[in-house]
Formats: C-alpha cells, sequence, structure tokens
C-alpha cells in the first residue's frame, strides 16, 4: 500500500504513547489521521472521543471520522489498560470484576474497532493491483508469550488479541484486507516514564540488544512498514530487543 492522501488512518487511543507516535508518524508522509480516544489529545488530527466497548460509540466515531477523512485504510488500534493483581493475593482471589474489564477493553475493544473498521473498508474500492483495500494493525505485547506475576489478566487480554490475528486475516481474505499484530516490550509510553529514573534504568539493563526502553518511534516505523509491505499479514510482530520478561 502507498502511503498518502488517499489512504486515511484511524488510530484507537492516538492521544497518547505508541498511538500518538503512530499518528504524528503517518502525518508526515501526508495520510489523514483521525484518532478515537477517551483522553484529549488530537495534537490537529481528526478527533471523535469514544469508549471502544461500546459498539454503538464506536460506530459513532468512525461515521465522524470518515466523514472528516474519507473511508479509512489503515487501522491501528493502540487502545488498552495495564493492570496488576495476581491469581490468588493473601488468601483473596482476583478481582473478578478488574479481570472482566481488562479484557473487554483490551481484547473485546480492540476486537470492536477492527471488525467495524474492516466492514468499511471491505465496502470501498481496491487500492492496487494486488486488490488491497486495507490493513489493520493491532497491539498485543510480549506479556502474552512470557506474562510475569501478577500480569494474569494483562497477559490474557494481549494473548487474545494475538490469537485472533490469523483467524481475522484469514476472514478477511476475499475483502482484500490485512490483518497484523505487533507485542512490543518495554517502551518510553506515559505508564513507564511515570516511574522513578532508578526503575526505569533496571528495566533497561534487562533488555539484552539495543539495552534501552524502546523509542514510541520505532513502533510507529513498524506500523508504517507493515501498511507498505503487502506481504505482511496474520503474523504477531515481537519488537522487543530480545527481552524476555522474567517472572517478576
Amino acid at each position: 500500500m502507498q502511503l498518502g492522501a488517499n489512504t486515511p488512518a484511524v488510530i484507537s487511543g492516538g492521544a497518547s504513547g505508541l498511538g500518538a507516535a503512530v499518528a504524528a508518524g503517518l502525518r508526515e508522509l501526508g495520510v489523514p489521521v483521525g484518532i478515537i480516544d477517551l483522553k484529549d489529545g488530537a495534537d490537529g488530527h481528526a478527533f471523535a472521543r469514544a469508549d471502544i466497548t461500546d459498539h454503538e460509540a464506536v460506530k459513532t466515531a468512525l461515521d465522524a471520522l470518515r466523514a472528516a477523512n474519507g473511508q479509512e485504510r489503515i487501522c491501528v488500534n493502540c487502545a488498552g489498560i495495564a493492570t496488576g493483581a495476581k491469581t490468588v493475593s493473601r488468601g483473596e482471589p482476583h478481582d473478578p470484576e478488574l479481570f472482566a474489564r481488562t479484557i473487554n477493553i483490551n481484547l473485546i475493544g480492540t476486537f470492536n474497532v477492527a471488525s467495524q473498521s474492516a466492514a468499511g473498508m471491505a465496502s470501498a474500492d481496491s487500492l492496487n493491483d494486488d486488490k488491497e483495500r486495507g490493513v489493520i494493525i493491532n497491539t498485543a505485547s510480549i506479556a502474552a508469550f512470557d506474562g510475569a506475576i501478577g500480569q494474569i489478566a494483562y497477559a490474557a487480554s494481549k494473548a487474545g488479541v494475538a490469537g485472533m490475528t490469523l483467524p481475522m486475516a484469514r476472514d478477511l481474505t476475499q475483502a482484500g484486507i490485512r490483518v497484523m499484530t505487533i507485542a512490543p516490550g518495554i517502551f518510553k509510553t506515559p505508564m513507564v516514564t511515570g516511574m522513578t529514573q532508578d526503575l526505569q534504568d533496571a528495566l533497561a539493563s534487562n533488555i539484552p540488544f539495543p539495552s534501552r526502553l524502546g523509542d514510541p518511534s520505532e513502533f510507529a516505523r513498524l506500523v508504517r512498514h507493515i501498511a507498505e509491505n503487502a506481504m505482511l499479514n496474520g503474523e504477531t510482530i515481537r519488537l522487543d530487543g530480545a527481552t524476555r520478561l522474567t517472572p517478576k
């Protein structure tokens, strides 16, 4: 897919962190960007406030962004939450409401935006000789594969995102829509930069190479490459400097 004015993008969670970096990177290429988020921070992009777990709210948001920019050809799902609790802690089981909320936002919310975006892409004209109509890029985490102690809900939600990548890609084959997932390691997002410098340094020291925190612009560059490379489909890419999470 050649990126530019005719390939609008929608980014959930695009007001901050990885999503904001993706938005900035795509706009540099002339891509019209629309953001779905609960936070302010559109930074000049088209913006629609919506809870991604609410089907009707997402529909309304997509309608508004399509009215502003046209039918999206790129959908990047970055919205999510990080939660921490053990399966059993001090004799008490994991809060089921916290577990459900984590799954609802990280997995069901991602699916909600992806499926509704795919429906819009499927009705659009193809873009090239491959009859490509769009690409969906979801965000998992390395916790999906080696979750640490206290990450049971988060790891399960992100494993679900990784797990739906191939079947979603297969579902959308006839529509000419590719589906990929990125599983980032430890990046300089607000959640991490809000930690003490000592803790950030400790996290960075456990990354084999390069031994530093990932920069959100590196995530954004991978999004760009996935969008441009039509042979990338149905796979989850770890972006982590060879990091493997330890139990704690």
